[in-house]
């Protein structure tokens, strides 16, 4: 029985798991380890591309929503990150159904075609007379459907590879997922110096500008992507841009400098976390990172006497300080005086909160950002490693995907949720219910926190790591 439990957490979960045959089952020659780890690893990069796609765009939505369409304000706003998610949380089951009962090539390559479909329907959002920040709705929807193949990749890695294996390569999973991250500010941040006018190829009406490069761009990786498959396989802008008074494209190459170091941090840990699960175990390094996230949020409330500028309708001089009613009818009547061929920044003083509530401080911010992306960073890694071990060797796509969408739905949740106290009540209600949520969520695995062991331990093949 030792020997068994030593070679159920050696083995790979799947081989033709069609015919049902089970982990314990499997003897694997070296030609088949080296075709298993050629496709883990094009599923590594298949991640990674993904990741490339969705983050080259993020930090531009907001800007580009309002050059689009005037009619967008911050709460729309959280709609459009959240169509994200609802594709995404749609998606992740349907695939990883799919996935169990077809090849897996089949989801993934619909999957990422209709991804370089969404990201050509972005581009030409500014197209329509009418109606285009509902055209942006849709296309980020479109979008994020096609991201619902996360839970197909990590369904096929977590059943290629055994116990032994299997947090090392849920952390090089996530680590390509966050090389994504990474790269994707990077060219956006390249991006912003074409400007906000670009190019425009009057034949095909497509401009070419700051924020419709990166989704071509975006486009082109998903068809390298989807050739690799056939080849090889078996909201941060609104708060910067009101607390810091950035403009538009400040904002865009500010946020994705700051999102390309957050990702380096992010494989950091990720590395990190491999060698740290062997001494403190999975269960703990989750508990730790979801206080470690607590902690950034918490980090990031209001405190103090200094008000954020505020932004003045029409007005030329970016902001001017405010405290008092007389001030505003100042700021009011230069703001009837002054040409407004430069859009204004700082906080909109149709947000009321933003003549009471302090400003949030740089250093604030960069604290809270990188206790944030470390703690997630943990927590993802984790919560994806311990689900595979605790469901066992039985084909884990509709389970992956239902996990994937969980994440998504409160990701659809999160932001209009979020979206909409940030603009009524401002920073300190959005973030303040944040940390009453993750504070909740670290009870809930407290109570839990026995019972998320490994099927093979569960079942006393192999024995308990630490915790």
């Amino acid at each position: 029985m030792a020997n068994l439990g030593v070679e159920a957490e050696c083995e790979p979960l799947i081989g033709d798991h069609t015919s049902g045959s089970r982990e314990w089952d499997i003897i694997e020659t070296q030609e088949n380890y080296k075709s298993r780890w050629r496709s883990i690893r094009i599923l590594y990069l298949t991640m990674f591309l993904s990741s490339v796609g969705f983050s080259i765009v993020i930090m531009s939505i907001w800007p580009y929503l309002q050059k689009i369409d005037q009619s967008a304000d911050a709460s729309f706003l959280g709609w459009v990150i959240a169509s994200f998610s609802l594709g995404q949380m749609v998606a992740s089951p349907i695939f990883g159904l799919w996935s169990n009962y077809r090849p897996r090539k089949e989801p993934l390559i619909i999957s990422i075609f209709i991804s370089v479909a969404a990201n050509c329907l972005y581009a030409y959002v500014h197209v329509p007379a009418s109606h285009n920040k509902y055209y942006m709705l849709i296309a980020r929807g479109l979008v994020g459907f096609g991201a619902g193949n996360v839970a197909v990749v990590r369904s096929y890695i977590a059943g290629a590879t055994s116990l032994q294996e299997r947090t090392s390569s849920m952390a090089n999973t996530s680590t390509c997922q966050a090389l994504g991250f990474i790269l994707g500010p990077v060219f956006q941040t390249c991006f912003a110096l074409i400007g906000e006018k670009g190019v425009t190829w009057d034949v095909i009406k497509l401009q070419i500008n700051m924020y419709t490069a990166p989704v071509l761009l975006g486009a082109i990786l998903g068809v390298l992507n989807i050739i690799l498959i056939l080849a090889v396989l078996r909201i941060l802008t609104p708060l910067t841009m009101d607390m810091f008074a950035w403009t538009q494209e400040q904002a865009v190459l500010y946020n994705g400098i700051i999102l390309a170091a957050l990702g380096v941090e992010a494989v950091v840990v990720f590395l990190g976390v491999k060698l740290l699960s062997k001494m403190v175990g999975e269960r703990a390094l989750l508990l730790g990172g979801l206080l470690v996230v607590w902690a950034g949020f918490f980090i990031l409330l209001p405190w103090g006497n200094q008000f954020p500028k505020i932004q003045w309708k029409d007005l030329h001089n970016n902001s001017i300080p405010n405290t008092t009613f007389g001030e505003i009818m100042i700021g009011l009547w230069k703001s009837s005086r002054e040409d407004h061929n430069k859009l204004p920044t700082g906080c909109p003083i149709e947000q009321a909160w933003c003549l009471y509530t302090p400003v949030i401080h740089m250093a604030q911010f960069f604290t809270s950002a990188v206790l944030i992306g470390m703690g997630y960073s943990a927590c993802n890694v984790m919560s994806y490693t311990l689900y595979s071990k605790i469901l066992g060797p039985e084909p884990q796509g509709i389970y992956m995907g239902w996990l994937t969408a969980s994440g998504s739905g409160a990701r659809i949740l999160g932001p209009v949720f979020i979206s909409h106290v940030y603009t009524y009540l401002g920073p300190r209600w959005a973030f303040g219910l944040v940390c009453g949520i993750v504070l909740l969520t670290v009870t809930l695995l407290g109570v839990v926190y026995r019972r998320l062991i490994a099927f093979s331990v569960r079942y006393g093949r192999v024995q308990e790591s630490p915790s």
